[in-house]
Parts: C-alpha cells; sequence; structure tokens
C-alpha cells in the first residue's frame, strides 16, 4: 500500500463520517495576512532550538548519571539530532558512530528519544512524517503505546542518512546495514515505531547501495 493510499482512504473516512468530526474554528485574529511590520523570528527561533538542545544534553547527563546502572543511555543524541539539522553531517556522524559504538549490544533497557511535537523542529523530515502517518492511520496510537524510539534506532537512522549524503564506500554501509539487523532482531515487537524506523533505515541503505 502506498502513503497516499492511506491518505485517501482516511479522507473518503472523515468526509463519510464529517458529523463526527469536531470542526475548525478560527480565531479573527489568526486570519490576518503577515504584514512588512512584523519582525523576523527566524534567528529567535534558532537560538531557542539551541537552548533546548543544551537542556537536553544536560538532562541526559543527569539521566546517565543516576540511572546509568539499569538504563544505558548515551549524552550527546540531542547533539547529533541537531548537527543533522544544521547540515553539518560530518560532526552529526562522529557523534553517532561513537554512540552506536557504546550502544550496541546492550542487553539492559536503552533510553528513549519521545516523538512528542514539541519536537518536531529537531527531527529529521521523514521521522516526523513517519510519527504523523502513525497518527493518521491510528490516532489513538499514542495512548495505546509511548510514540518513542531508543537512541539506538534513531541514532543509527542518523548515521546511515550522513554516510549517504557524504558518499561513504559500500563497506562502512554494509557495515551499518549489520547493525540495523541486529537491533530489528533485539528491539521489541509492540513499539511500532521502532520497526517502521528501521525498516526506513534498511530501504535506505539498500536503495543506496543498489545505485553504486
Amino acid at each position: 500500500m502506498y502513503i497516499t493510499d492511506v491518505l485517501a482512504f482516511k479522507s473518503v473516512c472523515g468526509a463519510k463520517y464529517l458529523s463526527h468530526f469536531q470542526k475548525l474554528m478560527f480565531a479573527k485574529h489568526q486570519t490576518k495576512p503577515v504584514t512588512a511590520v512584523q519582525l523576523d523570528t527566524a534567528e529567535l527561533v534558532e537560538l531557542l532550538k539551541q537552548s533546548a538542545v543544551e537542556h537536553l544534553t544536560t538532562f541526559r547527563q543527569l539521566e546517565a548519571q543516576k540511572f546509568g546502572s539499569v538504563c544505558k543511555t548515551v549524552t550527546t543524541d540531542y547533539e547529533a539530532l541537531y548537527a543533522y539539522k544544521c547540515g553539518e553531517y560530518q560532526r552529526c556522524l562522529l557523534l553517532t558512530m561513537d554512540n552506536v559504538h557504546s550502544l550496541d549490544g546492550s542487553t539492559v533497557v536503552l533510553a528513549l528519544v519521545f516523538a512528542h511535537p514539541e519536537f518536531i523542529q529537531l527531527m529529521d523530515d521523514d521521522v516526523v512524517s513517519l510519527a504523523g502517518l502513525m497518527l493518521i492511520v491510528d490516532p489513538l496510537c499514542r495512548k495505546k503505546v509511548p510514540l518513542a524510539m531508543s537512541q539506538l534506532v534513531l541514532l543509527l537512522y542518523l548515521m546511515t542518512q550522513c554516510q549517504i549524503k557524504l558518499h561513504h564506500p559500500v563497506k562502512s554501509l554494509v557495515q551499518t546495514f549489520g547493525y540495523v539487523e541486529v537491533s530489528r532482531q533485539q528491539i521489541r515487537e509492540w513499539n511500532t515505531l521502532h520497526q517502521l524506523l528501521l525498516k526506513l533505515t534498511e530501504r535506505k541503505l539498500l536503495n543506496y547501495i543498489s545505485r553504486l
């Protein structure tokens, strides 16, 4: 099934049972056109992102300090995520490779990265789309299970993306593919986002290798 099929199906269902859905309401001030006197907030948004990453990294450090014996945690996953969003692929790759080597083969519970709406600005577009499709198909999935992924799953995805963008040789990509396959066997089946993101990572690797 293609993504367009899923969206079309949900649109038809929504139109059929429109009376059961809450109508969208817009405040008058929300419909005003953008004017030339409004401030450019791009720089402010970027500073807020940097501040958020710093606070999240501090949280990871405290998490590793207090719960390191029961939950294996790396402390620079959000830094890697932000570096990728800024196009700093080499720095992101170095961070992710170190972290993947630290987490690989862990037999204890791994720390989670929650895919909450507040983190959308930091997430990769494909990750956001994947989480969004889950909510479109089943809006209640957020209440059934945590909409989250382990650090290892997210870092494997980022490492794959950086290797592809930096045109790494097949040998390193095959090694990453091995990490993904091992992780797919270790990750719990109940976490759908884990499995979907690992499958997406695997497909990106196979598609790229097949074109070399």
